[in-house]
């Protein structure tokens, strides 16, 4: 399904191109207001039509990038894992759905939970385009969050992106458990903020309390060796803009990288990298830097030299987020 992000951004260019760009300006305007502070969990954010037409203009493509690298991320760790059914909570325009389809084209079914009825209108009608049959024939529900998520049938994967924030500590709790106790695997995706990573961290504990075992981005599922308050743990993707999200960021860069945090729990058997690569590898000649969540449990800063050979020619390729050392045969 290597054609969906061209499917899905197609299909918001499409959106965009409908509609009046100076109301949709104003539109994200608002909305960023409203997210950079903190959003009022009586607050209906995403309340019209030109709303959610700013919003997958504006911000879909960058939770989708984000949300996409989470869930190959999760893959690889969790390799027998081949899910036919899919839950996604505060499901918004659906970035998450047709990223999940990328990762795992075995999803047969996926059903929405999403509170804005002008979002679930969007959702649907871009989710039409798409040539994955989870996506294409994807189920939306209205469902607001003010507590666990309702009981159902159990699904393979659950899914919750950049939602955490909009919920009390509460809720959020019990949103989290209750994923927990509905899914085979779920995967949680939240800004790369020190915020963001902060209710990662306190959802990564409830998820293993309630019995699942932490698959991704960890190298291992004991407490998270980052000294709180000295740094956090995040990832970042880069992605190409288009002209209306260009104009509608009042940008001139053709790209912008997004920031984002995740964990990723299972009950299925999981293949987790020795380490994991925490930033951005300092390259310089004939050295390689590599800033590692390790195992056991800890964080280090490893040096490769030329003189390694085969390991200094493996880590001029490492990026930020990769496993290390790289899984046999990986290549770039």
């Amino acid at each position: 399904m290597g054609n969906l992000n061209s499917e899905l951004f197609a299909a918001i260019d499409s959106v965009a191109s409908g509609a009046d760009e100076h109301a949709l300006a104003a539109s994200v305007q608002e909305l960023m207001a409203k997210y950079r502070g903190r959003v009022d969990p009586e607050d209906l954010v995403l309340a019209s039509d030109t709303d959610v037409a700013a919003y997958a203009a504006y911000r879909l493509p960058a939770t989708f990038t984000a949300a996409r690298a989470a869930f190959e991320t999760a893959a690889a760790s969790i390799p027998d894992l081949a899910p036919a059914t899919h839950l996604d909570v505060g499901g918004g325009m659906g970035a998450a759905v047709w990223a999940a389809s990328d990762a795992w084209p075995s999803l047969r079914s996926t059903t929405v939970l999403e509170q804005s009825a002008p979002a679930i209108a969007l959702g649907r009608r871009i989710a039409r385009r798409s040539t994955a049959p989870a996506v294409s024939g994807s189920e939306w529900r209205r469902f607001r969050l003010t507590g666990a998520v309702p009981d159902g049938p159990r699904v393979d994967l659950a899914t919750m992106s950049y939602v955490l924030n909009e919920l009390t500590p509460r809720v959020q709790e019990e949103v989290v458990r209750s994923l927990a106790r509905r899914a085979g695997t779920v995967v949680l995706i939240e800004p790369g903020t020190p915020e963001g990573y902060a209710r990662v961290i306190a959802a990564r504990r409830q998820l293993a309390e309630e019995g699942l075992t932490v698959a991704a981005p960890c190298p291992h599922g004991e407490a998270c060796p980052i000294a709180p308050g000295e740094d956090w743990c995040h990832f970042s993707e880069r992605l190409n803009r288009s002209g209306v999200q260009r104009r509608l960021k009042f940008g001139t860069l053709g790209f912008e990288d997004e920031k984002f945090s995740f964990v990723a729990a299972t009950s299925a058997p999981v293949a987790r990298p020795v380490n994991r690569v925490l930033r951005h590898p300092h390259k310089r000649k004939g050295l390689v830097s590599l800033n590692l969540c390790t195992t056991p449990p800890g964080v280090e800063e490893r040096v490769v030299s030329k003189r390694q050979g085969e390991t200094y020619r493996a880590a001029r390729k490492t990026e930020w987020g990769d496993a290390w050392p790289p899984p046999e045969g990986a290549s770039r």
